[in-house]
């Protein structure tokens, strides 16, 4: 009897992350596309209380975690439909 190797196949997504801000608001927008032409998006914000300190960089970094959190579960539940519309059964993420 032999054995078929299969080939490692090196695959990449890339991320975009935009940010709007003003003064006392952080927006951010991320999206990937899928190699299969899908894009999945999602949007996070931060807010700066006017008794804090302007820094950018924090508000970038709360609402960019925001919009990747928001996209990993988006993420979650499109794997999970797909899943689901093979087996013809319910899956269940482990969240």
């Amino acid at each position: 009897m032999t054995s078929t190797v299969m080939p490692r196949v090196a695959v990449g997504w890339h991320i975009d992350l935009e940010f709007e801000e003003d003064s006392h608001r952080t927006r951010a927008a991320a999206l990937v596309r899928l190699p299969d032409g899908t894009e999945v998006r999602a949007h996070g914000y931060a807010s700066r209380h006017p008794s804090d300190e302007d820094q950018q960089r924090v508000g970038e970094e709360i609402a960019g975690a925001r919009a990747l959190n928001e996209l990993a579960m988006k993420l979650l539940t499109k794997a999970h439909d797909e899943i689901d519309e093979a087996s013809g059964r319910t899956s269940y993420p482990l969240t």
